[in-house]
């Protein structure tokens, strides 16, 4: 019995691409098959050095490129070889009569405008593909007749099935153009979302890049990638990353970044367990932010804001880590993680964040921009002991970053740029307290202490009777606001208040 949709033989192709990887052996196989190439520009000087022949598309355009390449395939001659239906009669006549060459086979790739996305809009301009994704879209609103290749990740997949089948499927070329389709959709919502940015904060279209699938997702059920236009970290070691190694790395190297000074942070289960900043060697910082909490620290990820050297390497080790995140290592450091063959090491010399953050709600998305207000502009003490020394509103301060990366309810205690203890993701406040005084364990005289967002009661005051800690730091703005500042009244407990909430769910 006949196939209803038998494989389509492939008599001409039409190739432009940017990309020229894997382009030398597929027109080999096509040589082979008695494919005639027709091309442009770099594409068709690549394939006649390589000994290919090629038609050049100007041939049968009979219109010159002009300028700078801008204008080449935005011609009737390629677009009706490309749309022209083969089932339709009226479509071949058309083609005859217009001597409209069909094209079986489009090959395409685009300007890389994800590698210019911090470039000027003048060089971005220049990677505005107009051209090729235009050829795409046709040849995959055309695939009943047409084959499309929009990247060279599809080579391998098209010479397997050539060997199968010696033309395509029907199934095959619909695959292909809903590659096609995603791909030039991306493409637009990058470029979107990046030129949008300059008069709405919020993009009204977003693009995910390139997914790299992930081992798997929180659990090993769960199926995960991570998306991007550029990768601007590297793995120098360890096995694959997971989806919860990336999500620890991020939320580590985010609250590192929000000091000048060194420091090293210790994140675990997506919420720092210790954390530790100032002019020190880092060996000190490090063994500074894992005193704050050694057994939550137990398999966590470690970032710091400063190259690793040897010695700080050598007390890292000493530890069981699943990440460690820094600009970057020197070789002895190198040489003494190469013996934790399971230890990840990622270097991120500049650390750039997306400017949004989005999650996915009741079937949609949620997108807000991100958190970037750190340093209070005004610092409001409303206590009767009002007298804040310098390195008691230094700690104020550090608290307060830490703070912001902990996640609702939070409750920071520190002490000379060292966490003493942290109290996270509770859902009543006076429980992060207490958890943040149990983590401190009688470390808490002369140290402050700071709270993402207003208390509501003064309960959570009265806890930190006979604790020592000398200063709060809160948003404030609670209708019982005149409770807690008596109630640190009576401890002798200084407040300020910051005026802005960091809430982190």
């Amino acid at each position: 019995m006949a196939m209803m949709n038998p494989p389509l033989p492939l008599k001409s192709a039409i190739i432009s691409v940017f990309d020229k990887t894997g382009l030398e052996p597929l027109c080999k196989q096509l040589n082979q098959m008695g494919v005639k190439l027709y091309s442009t520009g770099g594409t068709a000087n690549f394939l006649t050095e390589k000994g290919f022949n090629v038609t050049p598309i100007e041939s049968v355009t009979q219109f010159p490129e002009m300028m700078d390449g801008r204008v080449k395939t935005l011609h009737p001659k390629v677009f009706g070889g490309i749309l022209a239906r083969r089932s339709f009669c009226e479509d071949i006549e058309a083609a005859k009569t217009h001597q409209i060459p069909l094209f079986d086979l489009v090959i395409v790739n685009l300007y890389p405008f994800w590698e210019h996305i911090n470039d000027t809009r003048e060089i971005q301009t220049k990677f505005v593909d107009i051209g090729g994704p235009s050829m795409l879209r046709a040849a995959a609103k055309n695939s009943e007749s047409v084959t499309v290749l929009s990247s060279p990740d599809d080579y391998p997949d098209f010479l397997a099935h050539l060997e199968l089948h010696r033309g395509t499927t029907l199934d095959f070329r619909e695959r292909m153009a809903g590659r096609t389709f995603r791909r030039t959709s991306e493409y637009d919502a990058l470029i979107a979302s990046l030129w949008e940015k300059e008069s709405c904060e919020i993009p009204k279209s977003l693009s995910f890049g390139k997914l790299t699938p992930l081992r798997y997702g929180e659990n090993p059920h769960q199926k995960a990638a991570w998306g991007s236009h550029q990768q601007l970290w590297k793995v120098l070691q360890g096995k694959e990353l997971s989806y919860n190694n990336l999500l620890d790395a991020e939320s580590a190297v985010r609250l590192n970044q929000e000091f000048e000074a060194p420091a090293i942070t210790i994140v675990k289960h997506n919420n720092p367990c210790g954390v530790a900043t100032g002019n020190a060697p880092l060996q000190i910082l490090f063994e500074k932010a894992l005193q704050s909490d050694p057994k939550s620290a137990f398999g966590g990820i470690v970032s710091s804001n400063r190259a690793i050297d040897e010695a700080t390497a050598r007390s890292m080790s000493q530890l069981f880590l699943e990440v460690i995140v820094a600009p970057s290592f020197s070789q002895k450091a190198k040489e003494i993680f190469q013996q934790k063959k399971n230890l990840r090491l990622i270097e991120w010399a500049t650390p750039n964040f997306n400017s949004i953050e989005i999650r996915s709600s009741l079937g949609g998305w949620l997108i807000q921009t991100s958190d970037k207000d750190s340093i209070p502009a005004h610092l409001k003490v409303v206590t009767q002991t009002n007298k804040i020394s310098d390195s008691i509103r230094s700690d104020l301060l550090f608290a307060w970053l830490v703070s912001k990366h902990v996640r609702s309810n939070a409750i920071v205690i520190a002490k000379e740029g060292q966490t003493q203890g942290i109290g996270a993701g509770q859902m009543s406040r006076v429980d992060a307290v207490e958890i943040a005084l149990e983590k401190a364990k009688g470390k808490t005289q002369g140290s402050v202490l700071a709270s993402d967002a207003f208390f509501p009661f003064r309960d959570n005051i009265d806890l930190l009777k006979n604790s020592g800690i000398e200063a709060i730091i809160q948003p404030g703005g609670s209708q019982r606001d005149a409770e807690v500042i008596e109630a640190c009244n009576e401890l002798g407990i200084a407040m300020v208040f910051t005026g802005t909430r960091h809430f982190r769910h």
